[in-house]
C-alpha cells in the first residue's frame, strides 16, 4: 500500500505542477499533506514535517544570502566594466564575440538567475551581433550552454533542490564536482571558439567585400556591407531593406534592455568601490573552493560587508535588501516547502517502501551503477519535466534505491545535476524562452544548434565526475 501510495503522490505532484493546475509552492506542501493523512500519519506529520525543515535550514540561508550578495553585485556595477571589457577586446572579430559571449554569460551566471544573466547578456552583445552580422542563434546557443553548464554552482536551483530534497550540504554536492564543472566549461569553450570561426568564414563567403582578411589571418569589417542577422545574405535590394529593418527594430530592444540591465546612470552605480567589490567576490570565490567556512556564513558576512561598505545609510541598506525580496521569497520558500513533500515521503515509510520495490526490479549486476544511470535518467528527464518534479519527485526514490546497493545519497546528488546542460535549453524553463524571445531566435532553431551541444556537455560532467571519484560506483 506505502509504494503505491509513494509513487502516486509522486506522479500527482509532477502531473499538477506539469499541467500548471497548482504552483510548485503550493503543490509541495498540499499534496504530500493529503497524501500523509490518507497514510494514517494523523497529526505526527506536523513534527515529520519540522525535522524535515531543520535538515534544511542551512540550504535556505546559503540561497538567500548568495541571492542578496550577487544582487547587490550587479546593483553597484561590478560587472559593468567586464562587460565593456569584452566588447572592447572581442572589438570586430566575429570568433572573438562569441568567445566574449562565453567568458561573459560564465561571469554574470555566478547570481544563479538565468533570466537575469540573460537580459545583462543580451543587453551588451546583441547590438555587437547585429553590427557584424552574426547570427544571433550563435549567441542563444553559447549563452544558454554555458549559463546552463554553470547552473550546478551551489545556490542555484537544481543543487539546492538535489540538497533539499536529500537533506545533504549543499556545498558537499558542489565542491567534489568542481573538476566535471572546470572540464565541462572548457568544453563550452572549444564549442565557442568553433562556432566563432564558423561564423567567420560565413561572413567572408557571404561579403568578401565587407569582411577582408587581415594580416593576422582574422576578418576585419569593411564599410559598405550590409548585416545578415539570421545567417543567410540578402540576394535583392528587398531582402537588404527587410534585413535592415529588422536590425534596427531588434537594435531598439537590445538599446530598451540597456537602459534597465545596464543603466550607465543607475543611481545604485558605485564606481569608486569597484576594486573593493572585486577583491570581495574574489576572496568569497576562493574561500568556497577551499571549504573552510559554511558555505551559508560565508555568504552572510559577505552580504553585510557589501551593504555596509556601499550603502552607509540604513535607509539604503534596508531598500537594497527589499529590492531583492521577490527573488529571496520564490527560492527560499520552495526550499522549505520541499520540507513537507521529503518529511512525509520519510516519515511515513513511503520511501522505504517505493526503494525496496525498485531492488527487486532493478537487475543486481545494475545496482552498483544507480548514480551513472542517476546522471543518465536526469538528461532527458530534467528536459522533459521541471527541476522541481525530478528533484523533488524521482530523486528521493532513486537515492533510496541506491542506497541498497551502497551508493552514498551524495553521490546521487551530484549525478543527479549533470544533466543541468540540456535542462536549460527546454520550452520548460522560461528563462531560455526570454532569451531567443529577446535575440529573435526561433526557439526551434536554438535547438538544432544547441541540444547536441549540451548532450556532449552533460556526458563529459558526468564522466569526469566518475573519474574523479565524485559519482561513485557501488
Amino acid at each position: 500500500m506505502l509504494v503505491i501510495l509513494g509513487f502516486l503522490m509522486v506522479a500527482t505532484f509532477m502531473a499538477l505542477i506539469m499541467t500548471k493546475r497548482l504552483t510548485p509552492l503550493l503543490a509541495l506542501i498540499i499534496v504530500p499533506t493529503a497524501f500523509g493523512l490518507f497514510a494514517g500519519a494523523g497529526f505526527g506529520i506536523g513534527d515529520m514535517v519540522m525535522d524535515a525543515v531543520k535538515d534544511m535550514s542551512s540550504t535556505a540561508a546559503l540561497l538567500m544570502f548568495a541571492i542578496i550578495y550577487f544582487g547587490l553585485m550587479i546593483d553597484v556595477g561590478l560587472f559593468d566594466k567586464l562587460v565593456t571589457l569584452i566588447v572592447r577586446i572581442a572589438g570586430h572579430d566575429p570568433a572573438k564575440v562569441v568567445v566574449g559571449t562565453m567568458i561573459l554569460t560564465a561571469l554574470i551566471s555566478l547570481d544563479g538567475d538565468g533570466s537575469t544573466t540573460f537580459i545583462v547578456v543580451t543587453a551588451a552583445l546583441l547590438p555587437v551581433y547585429q553590427r557584424l552580422g552574426l547570427s544571433p542563434v550563435v549567441l542563444t546557443c553559447v549563452a544558454g550552454l554555458t549559463n546552463g553548464t554553470l547552473n550546478i554552482v551551489p545556490w542555484g536551483g537544481p543543487t539546492a533542490r538535489a540538497a533539499a530534497a536529500l537533506k545533504v550540504d549543499a556545498s558537499d554536492i558542489f565542491l567534489p564536482m568542481l573538476p566535471s564543472l572546470g572540464i565541462g566549461l572548457l568544453v563550452v569553450f572549444a564549442f565557442a571558439v568553433l562556432l566563432g570561426r564558423s561564423e567567420r568564414r560565413r561572413l567572408a563567403k557571404i561579403d568578401p567585400e565587407r569582411w577582408g582578411r587581415g594580416a593576422s589571418g582574422s576578418a576585419s569589417p569593411r564599410t559598405g556591407g550590409s548585416p545578415s542577422t539570421g545567417g543567410t545574405s540578402p540576394q535583392d535590394d528587398g531582402g537588404k531593406l527587410a534585413l535592415l529593418e529588422r536590425a534596427e527594430a531588434e537594435e531598439a530592444v537590445a538599446g530598451g534592455l540597456a537602459d534597465t540591465a545596464l543603466d550607465p546612470h543607475r543611481a545604485t552605480l558605485r564606481p569608486k568601490l569597484f576594486w573593493f567589490n572585486l577583491a570581495l567576490t574574489v576572496a568569497i570565490m576562493v574561500l568556497l573552493v577551499v571549504n573552510i567556512v559554511p558555505l551559508p556564513y560565508l555568504f552572510m558576512v559577505g552580504s553585510a560587508i557589501a551593504l555596509v561598505v556601499n550603502f552607509p545609510k540604513i535607509s539604503d541598506q534596508a531598500k537594497m535588501v527589499a529590492s531583492h525580496s521577490s527573488s529571496v521569497i520564490a527560492v527560499v520558500s520552495m526550499v522549505l516547502a520541499a520540507a513537507v513533500l521529503t518529511g512525509v515521503l520519510s516519515g511515513t515509510g513511503m520511501v522505504d517502501a517505493m526503494a525496496a520495490w525498485l531492488v527487486d526490479v532493478i537487475p543486481t549486476s545494475m545496482g552498483p551503477y544507480m548514480a551513472i544511470i542517476t546522471g543518465l535518467i536526469s538528461i532527458p528527464a530534467t528536459f522533459l519535466m521541471s527541476n522541481d518534479a525530478f528533484y523533488f519527485g524521482l530523486l528521493p526514490v532513486l537515492t533510496e534505491t541506491g542506497a541498497h546497493f551502497g551508493i552514498p545519497a551524495v553521490d546521487m546528488a551530484r549525478a543527479s545535476i549533470t544533466g543541468q546542460p540540456v535542462h536549460m535549453q527546454s520550452p520548460l524553463v522560461p528563462a531560455i524562452l526570454l532569451l531567443v524571445s529577446l535575440a529573435g531566435v526561433d526557439l526551434g532553431e536554438h535547438h538544432k544548434k544547441v541540444l547536441w551541444r549540451a548532450l556532449v556537455v552533460a556526458l563529459v560532467m558526468l564522466a569526469v565526475g566518475v573519474v574523479v571519484g565524485a559519482i561513485g560506483i557501488g
